[in-house]
């Protein structure tokens, strides 16, 4: 049984007037497609559920509508996403003709429902790594120094988010005094092997 959330009624009543009917097609094929869907809101725009699981969502804005599928890659290919030209797979809708024809659109519904049958979930983009600090000319003169040559070796071998711990610590400081400070601390805890935040380890 097709589950209709009124929170979705309410969105396309209130969406423009070309929007409407592109909305409610896509409503109603994916309900026919997929008797057991569920509707929600994500994201203040309408999604379609499966077994508990995200499979495609819609949304109007002032001049188009769009339709995506949560698993894109795996329905469409790699380069699904970048391929439409609005939010989507399938480009800026401006009218129900814009839509792929029904049974292509139930295709789709199907195949997506086979991938979460399967239990496809959608990888998280990697985070892009953060660019170690600068070594700031200060540290870096005294890690050169013979004497602390033992600190030296231990912060070569630390990884870069460790490096970057003491790196930001002394950038942090607000004063040229607390600078010197935090930069004798690092010393003595890098000639110990010691992590920055080696007291809650």
């Amino acid at each position: 049984m097709s589950s209709h959330d009124p929170r979705i009624d309410a969105y396309i009543a209130k969406s423009a007037e070309f929007a409407r009917p592109i909305l409610e097609q896509i409503r109603a094929t994916v309900h026919a497609a997929c008797p057991e869907a569920e509707e929600t809101l994500k994201w203040s725009m309408p999604y379609f559920s499966y077994r508990g699981a995200l499979m495609c969502g819609m949304a109007a804005f002032k001049q188009h509508a769009s339709l995506h599928f949560w698993h894109y890659k795996e329905l469409f290919g790699e380069t699904a996403e970048a391929a439409g030209e609005g939010m989507g797979q399938f480009g800026k809708l401006a009218s129900v003709r814009d839509l792929p024809a029904k049974k292509e659109l139930a295709a789709c519904v199907k195949k997506a429902m086979k991938l979460i049958e399967g239990g496809a979930t959608r990888a998280r983009p990697k985070a892009a790594p953060k660019a170690a600090p600068t070594m700031p000319e200060d540290l870096a003169a005294l890690l050169a120094q013979k004497k602390h040559a033992a600190a030296r070796k231990t912060f070569d071998g630390f990884s870069a988010s460790v490096q970057r711990e003491y790196l930001v610590w002394i950038g942090e400081a607000k004063t040229g005094a607390t600078r010197q400070k935090r930069l004798a601390t690092t010393l003595e805890w890098l000639a110990e092997g010691k992590q920055r935040n080696w007291k809650y380890m």
